[in-house]
């Protein structure tokens, strides 16, 4: 099963990107996946299900961790394969 997440991470800072933004992009982009855009609103990564999901995992406790007060997510499947 191929899985699509789509998330984004609060408070927001229009003027610098906050150090839980910069966590979870590098929790996503250390994650072995097909598929990975980087935005200044939101992130969205695709891939297997068990790297989308190691991913999401590891994307909510770093972002938390660094100080996240809301991280909001949307996980869809997109098809089947690895």
């Amino acid at each position: 099963m191929r899985l699509r997440v789509e998330f984004t991470t609060e408070p927001f800072d229009l003027d610098e990107v906050p150090g839980h933004a910069l966590a979870a992009r590098r929790a996503l982009e250390a994650a072995e996946l097909d598929a990975v855009d980087v935005g200044p609103f939101g992130n969205t990564a695709e891939g297997g299900a068990e790297a989308v999901l190691g991913a999401v995992d590891a994307v909510l406790r770093q972002a938390l961790e660094a100080g996240a007060t809301r991280v909001s997510l949307q996980v869809n499947v997109v098809g089947e394969g690895a």
